[in-house]
């Protein structure tokens, strides 16, 4: 086992240096390595230094995620460079500056100085010169170990063994473009709220604010380069909101039609509930079990000057929340493994285990039947993950069917397993649209 000290988050370095951000970023990818979330170890953070500048924030931010999309990868490397692992924070020290050496490596020079001056801090020093030498080392051997990293399964994809096969059974000709995907830095996209702004003055404000982006065949505007949500023309007023491109084909495929009963049943933080709103007058009731999250929809509807009947309670304890009037529409966009969105969270590929997928599996069905009680006949129920898994998507679809001689499933575009896999434009999702008998 790693011997664990407890991790400071106050270093004794300029809050501005890179020192301060490659220790900081250590401190969190320890956290996660113990098993807890980044969200979680970054709300700590936050709390602790609420005053931290936005750049500073941004270049943690920046080694932290960056560290996780390349994680199995520096442990292959210190692997090759230790005789065993040193005491965390300092070992996730190590990580992060390697990290940053492979990211830029024209800045080698400063990010082994800095890294040795962030290992002084940590446990009276004592391996400031254990992290010089390995770091050294690591640029000495940097053809070696690149070559040898590229030959273990592992090092090379940056995801879990388990991982990697569940992908290469169930994707025999796209596993690998998934896995390099989930490395790679997620695409911004922003989808325009219809009922405060057109396409043409949403177009002409980032014309004039100078951000570069483009239109996506389903009507996504696609950032060039991300950038904070400060700095997007109409955001705060309303116009617009941050949704990947592939989350917004839920309201497409959804077939909302004005003066419907909808159900958004798993609804935090309400991004498919506002974008539902949007595109058609209807009552809207959203759900969810975090009451914490629950809010954030609330603030999502306010921004956006929209309103719907919001609850914080377990869909599946149908009989606690339904009055007893179907739905006409559902979308039940189910918690999951989130597979497909590993690139933003990509403590996600490590926290994981091949058996939180069964487990997700089964939660996803008893969601599933429990919804059915309130979809009216007739009505039509979209069933969506973020996960690229077969067991959460086609095969909890057939399962479901199989159950429910009243479902049938509808085509969307021209198939019944709709599964779009994450890519330079989007995340990925799964979408399945379910019809009840009349």
């Amino acid at each position: 086992m790693i011997e664990r000290h407890p991790v400071s988050y106050a270093p004794r370095l300029p809050e501005d240096s890179l020192g301060h951000a490659l220790l900081t970023a250590a401190g969190l990818i320890a956290d996660v390595v113990a098993g807890t979330t980044l969200t979680d170890a970054l709300a700590r953070l936050w709390a602790s230094r609420p005053g931290t500048p936005a750049a500073v924030r941004g270049a943690i931010l920046d080694l932290a995620y960056g560290t996780l999309r390349d994680y199995g990868r520096q442990d292959f490397t210190l692997g090759k460079l230790l005789q065993k692992p040193l005491p965390e924070p300092v070992q996730s020290l190590l990580r992060v500056a390697l990290h940053r050496l492979d990211a830029r490596p024209d800045a080698a020079h400063t990010t082994v100085d800095q890294a040795v001056s962030a290992a002084a801090t940590l446990l009276d020093g004592k391996f400031k010169g254990v992290a010089n030498g390995v770091l050294r080392n690591a640029l000495r051997q940097r053809a070696d170990l690149a070559h040898a990293a590229d030959a273990d399964m592992v090092a090379e994809h940056r995801h879990p063994p388990w991982w990697i096969r569940r992908l290469k059974t169930q994707y025999p000709q796209d596993w690998r473009a998934i896995l390099a995907a989930g490395n790679t830095h997620p695409p911004m996209a922003l989808r325009i709220n219809p009922l405060r702004a057109t396409l043409a003055e949403t177009l002409d404000s980032f014309d004039e604010a100078g951000l570069a982006v483009r239109r996506l065949a389903n009507g996504a505007l696609l950032l060039e380069r991300p950038v904070p949500v400060a700095r997007l023309p109409g955001f705060a007023e309303g116009c617009l909101s941050v949704q990947d491109a592939g989350a917004q084909y839920a309201v497409q495929h959804l077939d909302l039609r004005d003066g419907q009963r909808v159900l958004d049943a798993c609804a935090a933080p309400g991004g498919k509930t506002c974008a539902i709103l949007e595109q058609a007058d209807v009552a809207l009731t959203a759900l969810d079990t975090d009451a914490a999250r629950t809010r954030r929809i609330d603030e999502n509807l306010a921004r956006l000057g929209l309103a719907a009947e919001v609850k914080a309670i377990d869909c599946r304890d149908v009989d606690r929340w339904w009055d007893g009037r179907p739905f006409d529409r559902i979308l039940a966009d189910v918690p999951c493994s989130a597979s497909g969105v590993v690139r933003r969270n990509p403590d996600i590929k490590w926290l994981r285990r091949a058996g939180d997928i069964p487990r997700f599996a089964a939660q996803q069905a008893e969601i599933l039947d429990a919804l059915w009680r309130v979809l009216a006949p007739g009505g039509k129920m979209l069933y969506a993950t973020c996960s690229v898994f077969a067991e959460e998507n086609g095969e909890q679809m057939a399962a479901f069917t199989a159950r429910h001689a009243d479902c049938r499933r509808l085509p969307i575009a021209g198939q019944l397993d709709c599964q779009y896999l994450p890519c330079t434009e989007h995340d990925g999702f799964f979408y399945a649209l379910l019809e009840k008998a009349a």
